[in-house]
């Protein structure tokens, strides 16, 4: 790796420039080492400080204040001098990019005292355009993502950001530049949404690249549009008409019907299945080495080890539901799912909605919150707590059916 047409590196040559444990020498204790990721960003810490620090990159950390702001961090040593330097907020970055900065700043501190760039260098590195910042931010940063982040982010910055900053300097960026681009998209929120937080990132990167000031992000607090509520339940009788349909068409997408099956019968997201392979099959459970989540676990029921049980052994492809065209490739449900739900009369629901409906039929029938945040592989309570509702409606329902019970045995009207 190469900055400013120096050889940065790697992070075994880098421990010289940093000392992580401030601890002992300031008294802080509220501290524990822990792989940073996004959950760890999500966790709530209150009424005191506290030190995430990161158990891949030595030096690098999260830091909770008080007032519950969090922020990143990285602490270095330079000529002598234990730093610490904040990279940003996770609100604006995740903990990827953030450690990729934290790379970068560890990088300047172990070249520090070899001589400077040339002054041309430095001077053409400030008027850099966008449309070719977007090409180092995507070598620098893409490596770290997951296929589908990577996947998903290059439409994002090739496509939206490169089309609407491409000509502009990356130091000449503006908010005003940022809310004109949010105006224009008032009739693709989502789009916005999903593109607002690489923006920011790109921005926060060219801080540590010196291609902009530091704290000049100009994407810091741009409002998102409102998310619309598209969670979606099946009722027992739309069940059934799925049930009825999925038989009916068990002999045109066999694959992709067992597929769905699994997802009804775990709650699995729909990636976890699609790229299921037959070695993370280990009844009964399902031990998956990667997911939205991390590593995580599904637990199968009789149902699911039927279906399983009914797949053709194809362990020559490792995948347990393998593309028909795509070689090494997991299954797309996408073709096969449409045609199923509009024969069920059911346009409206997607796959995704089969994973809530597997939530709420679990609170009907009386399983608590956090069996079901496990069943689903929630990483932290707050996400299960979007299921409240319902069970507070179960709860009602059955305060009402015991209260008419008893009326009844009173001899009242119930």
């Amino acid at each position: 790796m190469s900055r400013n047409g120096y050889s940065v590196p790697h992070e075994a040559e880098l421990e010289p420039a940093f000392r992580t444990n401030l601890e002992a020498k300031s008294g802080v204790l509220n501290s524990a080492h822990v792989h940073l990721n996004g959950n760890v960003a999500r966790r709530v810490v209150k009424d005191r400080e506290f030190f995430w620090w990161d158990t891949e990159l030595r030096g690098f950390g999260l830091r909770s204040y008080r007032s519950g702001r969090k922020c990143w961090f990285v602490q270095l040593r330079q000529r002598g001098k234990q730093k610490r330097i904040t990279l940003g907020r996770p609100g604006n970055m995740n903990a990827e990019q953030a450690r990729a900065a934290a790379r970068t700043e560890l990088a300047k501190a172990a070249l520090d005292g070899l001589p400077a760039a040339s002054v041309s260098a430095r001077k053409s590195s400030g008027v850099i355009r966008f449309r070719d910042y977007a090409p180092q931010f995507w070598n620098d940063y893409s490596r770290h993502w997951k296929p589908s982040t990577r996947a998903r982010s290059h439409g994002v910055i090739f496509g939206e950001l490169v089309t609407t900053f491409g000509s502009l300097r990356v130091d000449a960026i503006r908010r005003a530049d940022i809310l004109r681009w949010r105006d224009s998209c008032a009739e693709r929120g989502g789009a916005f949404n999903r593109s607002i937080p690489v923006m920011s990132a790109m921005m926060g990167y060219a801080e540590q690249l010196g291609l902009r000031p530091r704290g000049s992000n100009p994407c810091k607090g741009t409002p998102r549009y409102k998310r619309r509520a598209v969670e979606r339940f099946l009722s027992a009788r739309e069940f059934e008409r799925l049930g009825n349909r999925l038989r009916a068409h068990e002999e045109l997408f066999p694959l992709a019907v067992q597929a769905i099956r699994l997802i009804i019968y775990t709650g699995a997201r729909r990636g976890e299945i699609e790229t299921l392979r037959w070695e993370w099959i280990q009844p009964p459970r399902l031990m998956l080495p990667d997911s939205k989540t991390g590593p995580k676990i599904i637990y199968l029921n009789k149902q699911a080890l039927a279906v399983i049980d009914a797949i053709p052994d194809r362990r020559e492809t490792g995948l347990v539901f393998p593309a028909q065209r795509k070689p090494g490739a997991g299954i797309n449900l996408n073709p096969a799912w449409a045609a199923i739900r509009k024969h069920a009369a059911l346009p409206d629901v997607r796959l995704h909605d089969l994973r809530h409906s597997f939530a709420s039929i679990a609170i009907a029938e009386g399983i608590s919150l956090v069996v079901i945040g496990k069943l689903l592989g929630h990483a932290l309570a707050e996400t299960t707590e979007r299921y409240a509702h319902l069970a507070d409606e179960a709860i009602s329902d059955a305060a009402r059916r015991v209260s008419g019970s008893l009326a009844r045995c009173l001899g009242l009207a119930a």
